[in-house]
């Protein structure tokens, strides 16, 4: 079992400094078939892919995959492992500008979350920070998601 890795705190006015830090990898996740099936109930995406095993098994994929829009959800948790910014009256998801899913997650992998601070501007009342994530799966070459992240940290 690999153990967490330390958490960045950083405060909001020392944000700027950390441009192009690196932070994670975040620690191990497994993804489950239970939280699969409570995001296809959540979101009304029942892709058998996603729910039925024996199905799935006749894929490319060999079995049941997370709906990649699960996979970005789970960002939230593993930069939280990695990084978290300190002195903010409040956080906000404000976009992003690029999302790709190169590899699937097989229900029961691991997954776990690189990040890189990208840049930080000033916007009205904080600062708004990109993140260039970057989520593996044990085991696999390739990612299973790439993402740049735009949060917005109100002061």
């Amino acid at each position: 079992m690999t153990t967490a890795p330390a958490r960045a705190d950083i405060p909001l006015a020392d944000l700027p400094s950390h441009v192009g830090m690196t932070f994670g990898p975040s620690s191990w996740r497994e993804v489950t078939q239970d939280e699969v099936n409570r995001f296809a109930d959540l979101t009304g995406d029942h892709n058998p892919v996603h729910l039925d095993p024996d199905f799935a098994a006749g894929t490319p994929f060999g079995g049941t995959i997370a709906h990649g829009y699960l996979t970005l959800a789970l960002v939230v948790p593993l930069m939280a492992d990695v990084v978290q910014v300190t002195g903010v009256g409040t956080g906000v998801n404000y976009g992003l500008d690029r999302l790709r899913f190169p590899a699937p997650v097989r229900v029961g992998s691991r997954i776990r979350l690189t990040s890189t601070l990208a840049e930080v501007a000033e916007v009205a009342g904080g600062l708004q920070a990109v993140f260039e994530n970057v989520v593996e799966v044990e085991g696999q070459a390739k990612p299973a998601m790439a993402a740049t992240m735009i949060v917005r940290y109100y002061r």
